[in-house]
């Protein structure tokens, strides 16, 4: 997972190449769509901002992601965000929700270690309380919001959608990603509709690690 690539600050990606600047993925995603990648869609983050960035993760560990390898792959991609989030000096939250639980496992702060306690299962599986996990991180960004109101706020939903849940997108989240980790042949599209609902960019897991 070391090859994993995400923006550290706040601002849409612009077009260039100049030396020593990284790809904004979610905003190339955004301009790529369901288009085969090309140089075209390839956005830059722009130099780093002064403010503070916190990334909000949020987890399913719902017996959905646990029956295949999602949540496994879903660990992988969270500690690689960790590290590259200790290196950019940006703050992270981790709320984990799965059967009937949503706990906040970690942050904000700046992740300078991290712990396998923070990524084990809640809930035994089970079902997936979507709509308690967004709400669950809303008050996280929120509370964060009100300490700190230059602070550019990320959200990431690492999830395989299976839920009927359509929770109202978190006023305080700056910017929103959903990682789509659902698999199989009968696709339900649900990380997708809730892209659409909250206005946010939309990919899988591998198009955030780099190949």
């Amino acid at each position: 997972m070391s090859g994993v690539r995400w923006p550290h600050t706040a601002g849409a990606g612009t077009r260039g190449s100049k030396p020593g600047r990284r790809i904004d993925w979610p905003s190339t995603l955004a301009a790529k769509r369901r288009e085969p990648l090309a140089r075209a869609h390839v956005r830059f983050r722009r130099e780093a901002s002064k403010g503070s960035v916190l990334h909000c993760f949020v987890l399913d560990c719902s017996g959905s992601m646990m029956s295949g390898q999602q949540l496994a792959l879903a660990k992988g991609l969270l500690v690689a965000m960790f590290d590259q989030a200790s290196t950019a000096r940006a703050e992270t939250a981790l709320v984990c929700f799965g059967g009937a639980r949503a706990d906040v496992r970690f942050g904000p702060a700046v992740p300078r270690w991290w712990n396998e306690r923070w990524l084990q299962p809640v809930g035994g599986g089970g079902g997936t309380p979507l709509a308690l996990g967004v709400s669950r991180a809303a008050h996280v960004l929120e509370r964060a919001a009100r300490g700190k109101p230059g602070q550019q706020r990320w959200l990431w939903l690492l999830s395989d959608g299976r839920s009927s849940d359509l929770p109202v997108r978190p006023v305080f989240a700056d910017q929103i990603v959903c990682v789509d980790f659902e698999r199989g042949a009968v696709r339900l599209g649900r990380c997708e509709q809730i892209a659409r609902a909250w206005d946010a960019l939309c990919c899988t897991p591998e198009d955030l690690i780099a190949s």
